[in-house]
């Protein structure tokens, strides 16, 4: 008996401890969601590129240059800045909203998945840009994605749009892939950029519908599918299929596609339709060739050429996200690299 009334003290002691520990961390999760209610979701991160590819030439200057040399070298350099810097703040005092010397350069990277899920930051971020920039800059957009969703990534492209209304030059570079609704946005573009071995085009519609509706049958499984308007429901995966509803089912994605078409031919119209709108897909030369892209390079290169006499700014919206927020976002990007490649393969 003295044992287990030892016992239940000691196990009474760990639960006082137990539940204390959790009132506490309950009391700072409470909090820390109090202070995160009044702020943002995510916050915008403005790097310079210029400084990240000195911060690289420093490095190798480092391994490779005596020490002295190095110390020298770097001490000109910053001399060189200080006095540009003072050069243009003295300009803005006296010549009330002059921009600096050097042209800007406003880059926005957007990553494609299924939904086009990135299209939200992609606002943020267009939103951000034009507020500072005007028709002297010059805005690069390096897209990668396979496509997606139609009304998605039509609204991913409508903001490149806004861009291109403000007469603001604007640029797409695709390094991998930009194929279907990634194609979409980069045709708004003025200039459009691919690496050599990048895969471009894919002007066209597709759509996947399972049906289950021999096996429910086989089963003795009904299902009623009841609808106010003739063509609310054309395919179904669960009821069963008319050739009137698989013809008007053809019949709208036909209409997509040619309004798929009407907008590149609006952004483009040098493109010959009848040879790019067959739904293939083209690698960098091959799109080069039949005019989907104007230029072979990686966005890289041409950001390095712009860095020599222009100041570039990477812009992105970064997002605060919870940890199984981040899991699930992995494993959704897992599942649509898996359909994206399959996808590819098919072609």
């Amino acid at each position: 008996m003295t044992y287990l009334f030892e016992y239940l003290i000691f196990l009474a002691e760990t639960v006082t401890i137990v539940v204390a520990l959790l009132v506490i961390i309950s009391s700072l999760v409470s909090l820390g969601a109090r202070q995160h209610a009044h702020a943002e979701h995510g916050y915008l991160q403005v790097t310079r590129i210029n400084h990240r590819l000195r911060n690289l030439r420093h490095a190798m200057e480092a391994a490779l240059l005596p020490a002295d040399a190095v110390k020298k070298q770097h001490k000109k350099e910053a001399k060189a800045e200080s006095k540009a810097e003072s050069k243009a703040q003295k300009k803005a005092r006296t010549d009330v909203g002059s921009q600096a010397e050097q042209k800007r350069v406003w880059v926005i990277r957007f990553e494609g998945d299924l939904k086009a899920s990135h299209v939200e930051n992609l606002r943020l971020e267009v939103s951000a840009v034009l507020t500072l920039a005007n028709s002297d800059d010059e805005v690069v957009v390096c897209i990668e994605s396979p496509g997606g969703m139609v009304h998605n990534y039509g609204l991913a492209a409508s903001q490149l749009t806004r861009i291109r209304n403000q007469k603001i030059p604007l640029t797409a570079a695709v390094d991998r892939v930009a194929a279907s609704g990634g194609y979409l946005m980069a045709a708004v573009a003025d200039k459009v950029l691919a690496a050599p071995f990048a895969l471009v085009g894919s002007i066209g519609v597709v759509a996947q519908v399972p049906n289950v509706h021999r096996l429910l049958k086989k089963n003795d499984v009904d299902v009623e599918v009841i609808t106010a308007g003739k063509y609310k429901r054309t395919l179904t995966v669960l009821g069963e299929n008319t050739d009137e509803g698989r013809k008007k089912f053809v019949e709208e994605l036909e209409d997509v596609h040619e309004l798929f078409q009407e907008f590149v031919a609006d952004n483009r119209p040098e493109l010959d339709l009848a040879k790019a709108a067959t739904g293939e897909a083209w690698y960098g030369k091959r799109a080069l060739d039949i005019g989907l892209v104007d230029e072979l390079a990686t966005s890289d290169e041409y950001l390095m050429h712009l860095c020599e006499d222009h100041d570039v700014f990477d812009v992105k919206w970064v997002e605060h996200k919870k940890p199984i927020d981040k899991l699930l976002g992995k494993v959704n990007t897992l599942l649509d690299q898996a359909v994206s490649a399959m996808d590819i393969l098919r072609r």
